[in-house]
């Protein structure tokens, strides 16, 4: 192991050309599993891996080869991206493709390996296979990047995910990695630096779009003895997992695309920002920063360049708003996560005043790619105005679901229709949500719009981290809406008052909506829908005058649903009608007497008491107490509650 490590040191960092010795190229090869010469079998072990059941996955892998006394390796690695097929096992038998098969529970492990290696596959868990030239292809096997999930998705920050093991910083500077952070470091001043990713068009992904290059020429321009570079990956909104995934498959580009960010800015030290529950991939992050200062790529004059650099982990204490970037300041401060007035912008006076850069996961990921490549690389992929690619979270009621990335360009109907496969169970479609808890609705008219940062802004509409959620005809849009307004409520820091209480007055407007008024009187109905009316100008305030983007973009699920689906709130609050049958106060449940036995089942599971009725005799329910909890028809053995 030393002497593979001194030979990937020497040989590969340091190695002045672009060109290998065949020698080295032939232990690369070996590094990176190209040509193995025993079977090697690949789990997957993400956080969606793990849920499914891949650890049991492994372990039974593990016995199968002890059992068998085979000579073959067994390794974890990320997330290959459906998150449908987890947990997913992939067999590499020397000279052949791999193979990837989904689905695969303990259970299923012996008799799949049995047919692999006894050339009887079990074609009804296999997903697909992938190779290069010189491999024997496996007849009749589809290759994975014909998948339909695959086929529109262009795989470049995503391009390590599952092919790894991102414990393995051998393997990774086996596979180019760190040679673009060590050339930096050694060739390029910090401006050259700043100038090629400016050059490449790089914009932030966590929504914004600001260009990264501007970013970082800002705070290396502003005077100081100190600057910080902070890698942001809190990621809290609902529906997202984009960080989360990549730090868990591919971490070490990460720490690259941070090191070079903090040497382009001038930052001798970088703090990685992680959301707080996220152990799996925080352990794993930590693992590959710990490589990497073994193999000195951190530390002291690194490699003789002069430069210093070192990495740390700091977990969030839970809020969502300490994912804005003021509030996050102050909590690695040691103070209460609350936002702060700009000006000053924090690559002027960030963390402890000093000049500090806050880039997401997603953005420093493209960094080592666009130094490896060159900016005019970056700039062919994508459009004019948005260069490069976008990673989502897919996820709702879409047949698919995973972390996707698209070519920038790409239209959000291919999305939905071409890699989410439609609407699970054939329902209809009704809206996207782009953009997490403070995002807008996208409906049918907009489908053809392409995934661009002032395509969509031109049409109100915010690219957003990466949240990409897919909704059907059996949501409430107004149920929906009250749920983000109450995720947003719960998590306002309660600084300023346009968000404060005007969170709380939009909840609970729409919590009046969504079920029946206590009295019938006349003018409930117009009380009711002044609510709504009301709730209008509320976030008209909260936009103009909320502190930080959390209230200010507070109320952008609301408008986006009172324009799109203005119907569903008039029935509501008209009707008292709930079309997708989902608010529980909106629900009138009766019995059918020609049904009902008189079990006594319902009444006695009613937490109301609102059943009556005599054993054996047909029961009735009392409307007035009805809250429309569903519990009476769930229980009911004869269909004899009715629900309307």
């Amino acid at each position: 192991m030393e002497d593979l490590k001194s030979l990937l040191i020497e040989k590969v960092l340091l190695f002045e050309s672009d060109t290998l010795s065949s020698e080295t190229e032939k232990v690369l090869q070996k590094v990176r599993r190209e040509k193995p010469d025993h079977p090697v079998i690949f789990v997957s072990s993400g956080t969606s891996s793990i849920i499914s059941g891949s650890e049991k996955t492994y372990s039974a892998t593990q016995t199968y080869i002890a059992e068998n006394e085979l000579s073959a390796g067994l390794i974890r690695v990320g997330c290959t991206g459906p998150s449908n097929f987890e947990p997913m096992l992939c067999v590499q038998i020397p000279g052949k493709n791999k193979l990837f098969f989904r689905n695969i529970t303990e259970e299923k492990v012996e008799p799949l390996l049995n047919g692999v290696f006894h050339n009887d596959i079990n074609e009804d868990d296999l997903a697909g296979q992938t190779g290069t030239k010189g491999f024997e292809l496996w007849p009749g096997i589809p290759f994975m990047d014909e998948l339909p999930f695959f086929t529109n998705q262009k795989r470049v920050v995503l391009g390590n995910c599952g092919c790894y093991d991102p414990e393995s910083i051998e393997e990774y500077i086996a596979r180019g990695g760190y040679r673009s952070y060590v050339k930096a470091i050694r060739h390029y001043t910090f401006e050259e630096v700043c100038d090629i990713i400016e050059k490449s068009g790089l914009r932030g992904r966590s929504g914004g779009g600001y260009l990264t290059g501007l970013k970082w020429k800002h705070a290396l321009n502003t005077s100081s003895n100190n600057r910080y570079l902070i890698c942001n990956a809190k990621e809290s909104d609902p529906g997202a997992f984009t960080d989360r995934t990549i730090l868990e498959s591919d971490p070490h580009r990460l720490i690259e695309g941070i090191a070079i960010a903090a040497y382009a800015i001038g930052a001798s030290n970088a703090i990685v920002f992680i959301r707080s529950g996220s152990d799996h991939a925080r352990n794993r992050l930590q693992k590959a920063i710990d490589m990497a200062r073994e193999y000195g790529l951190f530390g002291h004059n690194i490699f003789s360049s002069g430069y210093n650099l070192d990495i740390i982990i700091r977990k969030e204490p839970g809020a969502f708003v300490c994912g804005e970037e003021t509030a996050l300041i102050n909590t690695l401060e040691g103070k209460r996560g609350m936002p702060q007035l700009k000006p000053p912008y924090p690559t002027t006076s960030g963390l402890f005043g000093k000049p500090t850069v806050i880039n997401n996961v997603e953005t420093l990921m493209n960094v080592p790619l666009i130094m490896q490549n060159g900016p005019e690389w970056f700039r062919s992929l994508g459009t004019e105005n948005s260069p490069g690619t976008k990673v989502f979270a897919l996820a709702g009621k879409g047949r698919m679901s995973g972390v996707i990335e698209v070519e920038m360009g790409t239209t959000i109907r291919t999305i939905l229709e071409d890699i989410a496969d439609g609407i699970r169970e054939g329902r209809e479609f009704k809206a996207i949500q782009l953009g997490g808890a403070s995002g807008s609705f996208i409906t049918r008219e907009n489908l053809d719009l392409a995934i661009d940062y002032e395509e969509l802004w031109e049409n109100g509409i915010g690219m957003g981290a990466g949240g990409f959620v897919i909704i059907d005809e059996n949501t409430c849009m107004v149920d929906l809406v009250r749920y983000y307004m109450e995720f947003i409520r719960n998590e306002s820091c309660g600084k300023c008052i346009p968000c404060r209480e005007g969170t709380g007055r939009m909840l609970e407007i729409l919590e009046s909506v969504i079920r029946k008024p206590l009295n019938e009187e006349s003018g409930t109905t117009l009380e009711r829908f002044k609510g709504v009316m009301q709730l209008e100008t509320i976030a008209s305030v909260m936009k103009d005058t909320s502190l930080c983007g959390l209230g200010q973009t507070a109320p952008n699920p609301f408008i986006s649903a009172l324009k799109n689906f203005r119907d569903e709130f008039e029935e509501h609050i008209f009707d008292r009608k709930c079309r997708a049958n989902i608010c529980r106060g909106l629900r009138s449940f009766s019995i059918d007497v020609d049904k009902c036995t008189g079990c006594t089942a319902c009444a006695s599971r009613c937490p109301v008491n609102a059943i009556y009725g005599t054993r054996l005799q047909p029961f009735f329910i009392v409307e007035e107490k009805c809250i429309g909890c569903g519990i009476c028809f769930d229980i009911c053995k004869f269909s004899a509650i009715k629900v309307k």
